[in-house]
């Protein structure tokens, strides 16, 4: 009899593990099931064991997300038009354009055709489909209403490729503009200043200003120590990102991200509204709460957030409502646990926690384009004025030197 490992989660919320054996992959989820097993992945043991190692090379890249959204939806339009699942993973496998999810496609159709779950058989691709996305998958199989599931899927996703892209494009300017000071400051320093120094030398008898000086200066550490500088750069790089990997660090440099001026709200409002939508999403697909708050804690992105959620469904796995706990933490904004408090009540939560989020995708769309609005020319007077201040030290004396011949 053939043997599955499996990762669940428990009645109580809590991730277990383990074996079971059953005659088929149908039968061991249906075995988990009654023994109150929420099953988030399942394989039979021997089948992954002679897949290789070439299955783990193509799980391990990542698509973008409007492919992905585009796929998703092109299926769900399949299904819900009765066409059968194999075919509708073929023909979704022969149609899209990316090579990675091509692939991804291609194998799952074979693993499902073999009697696999798509739930399971997504899963084996961890970079292409999140925990959101298998979670949900397996709750519109469960419920015989995958067709739905898919689509709300496409629809968030497109929703969050949507937010990223705003924020991306409203930053793009201002991040063109600092690589272009830099380029322009270093180029001079390294490449202009020191043949203006040679012509500064053959005139003893000039006296430089210390604003020249310092430019001098400036220049002449540039050309002695450039490679000291890219490595200076390099290592705290290294630094930084090794701090941030360490779950201390990344907590400490999230909370120092929420509490800078103006950058820090923004970052909640993200959070918040990724929060919102995602556990939105997961309910109206029929997954369990403590399930969903499991997966939800990953997707806010900020370490202090995750925190508070974890304690929130520590609180809610002992009986008590969403709302409390997420006030008590005091990490989410009254308005948000307000909502969700009315929406507990009302028993309208999913919609609550969907209006809460479209409010604050509006409200951070509004305030990026306001800060790149303002950004955008003060990075053009302060590039000015460094530039300004540079080529306004060489001129003076070079002015003088005019007047002394």
């Amino acid at each position: 009899m053939p043997i599955f490992e499996y990762k669940g989660i428990s009645n109580l919320g809590k991730n277990i593990r383990g074996t079971v054996d059953a005659e088929n992959l149908k039968s061991a989820r249906t075995k988990l099931k009654k023994e109150g097993v929420y099953v988030v992945e399942i394989h039979d043991k021997q089948k992954v064991e002679k897949k290789g190692s070439k299955k783990k090379l193509s799980s391990g890249r990542s698509v973008g997300v409007e492919d992905l959204s585009m796929a998703t939806r092109q299926l769900a339009t399949l299904l819900k038009a009765n066409v059968p699942l194999v075919e509708s993973l073929n023909a979704i496998s022969e149609q899209v354009e990316n090579q990675t999810l091509k692939e991804a496609f291609a194998d799952i159709k074979n693993m499902v055709n073999e009697g696999s779950s798509l739930a399971k058989s997504l899963a084996k691709y961890p970079r292409i489909f999140k925990n959101i996305y298998v979670s949900m998958v397996e709750a519109g199989e469960m419920s015989g209403t995958l067709d739905v599931i898919l689509i709300r899927l496409a629809e968030f996703t497109e929703s969050q490729s949507q937010l990223q892209a705003k924020i991306r494009s409203a930053l793009m300017y201002p991040i063109i503009m600092m690589i272009v000071t830099m380029g322009m400051l270093t180029f001079m320093f390294i490449f202009v200043v020191p043949k203006l120094i040679e012509v500064f030398e053959a005139a003893p008898e000039l006296k430089l200003e210390w604003y020249t000086l310092v430019v001098i200066n400036a220049s002449g550490f540039m050309v002695n120590n450039w490679m000291w500088v890219l490595a200076g750069f390099f290592a705290i790089w290294i630094f930084f990102k090794s701090w941030t990997s360490t779950p201390s660090g990344s907590a400490q440099w999230d909370t120092i991200i929420l509490k800078i001026p103006v950058v820090g709200k923004v970052a909640r409002q993200i959070a918040v509204s990724r929060f919102t939508r995602t556990l939105a999403t997961l309910l109206t697909g029929g997954v369990p709460m403590l399930t969903a708050m499991d997966i939800v804690r990953n997707v806010v992105n900020n370490a202090v957030l995750a925190r508070a959620i974890d304690q929130a469904r520590d609180n809610i796995s002992e009986g008590e409502n969403i709302a409390g706990p997420l006030k008590k933490s005091g990490e989410f904004p009254p308005i948000v646990t307000n909502m969700i408090n009315i929406g507990e009540k009302t028993g309208d939560l999913e919609n609550m926690l969907l209006q809460v989020s479209e409010a604050y995708d509006f409200e951070v769309k509004t305030r990026v384009d306001g800060l790149t609005s303002i950004l955008n020319p003060i990075l053009i007077v302060i590039m000015g004025s460094v530039i300004g201040m540079i080529v306004f030290a060489i001129l003076i004396p070079m002015f003088e030197m005019a007047n002394i011949s």
